[in-house]
């Protein structure tokens, strides 16, 4: 696994990546116990970042490794259904994956989403439209949505 941090009009992101998949995206300082370098995967990867954030792509296709529990895995693949410009709220979240009664643990597996943006967790807001619960903070949130023109 490799790492290597980019510069973006949101600042810096890090992607970790295999030969083969993306297994992370965020923002802040990157983990000092991986290997610093870069890989086709992570090159596509910041090609199709920087071209959604220039609002010129809708759908990433680079392929995406995140490492969780099953009922996580579930919960991020719900998410990368939500269509761009569009949001769902925890419970329809919940819905979605088969399990009406899991908002909370929905909202639980969306704040340790490994790869923000590519999984697209800033599209889940509250019942009542509020924007809450991002790992990467609400003003990152509201950007993005503000890009996808939901706001």
């Amino acid at each position: 696994m490799l790492q290597k941090t980019y510069n973006t009009i949101i600042g810096k992101v890090t992607i970790e990546a295999t030969a083969h998949a993306v297994t992370a995206l965020y923002t802040g300082n990157p983990k000092k116990d991986i290997t610093q370098g870069e890989n086709a995967v992570m090159q596509q990867a910041i090609r199709e970042l920087t071209s959604y954030l220039n609002g010129d792509l809708r759908t990433f296709t680079t392929p995406l490794a995140p490492q969780g529990t099953e009922f996580q895995q579930r919960v991020w693949q719900a998410l990368q259904v939500i269509p761009y410009g569009q949001t769902k709220n925890y419970k329809q979240i919940a819905e979605l994956i088969g399990n009406a009664n899991a908002s909370r643990a929905v909202g639980n597996a969306n704040n340790k989403n490994p790869i923000l943006i590519m999984i697209p967790c800033h599209r889940v807001i509250d019942a009542t439209g509020k924007l809450v619960g991002s790992g990467a903070g609400l003003p990152l949130k509201e950007q993005l949505l503000k890009l996808e023109g939901y706001l």
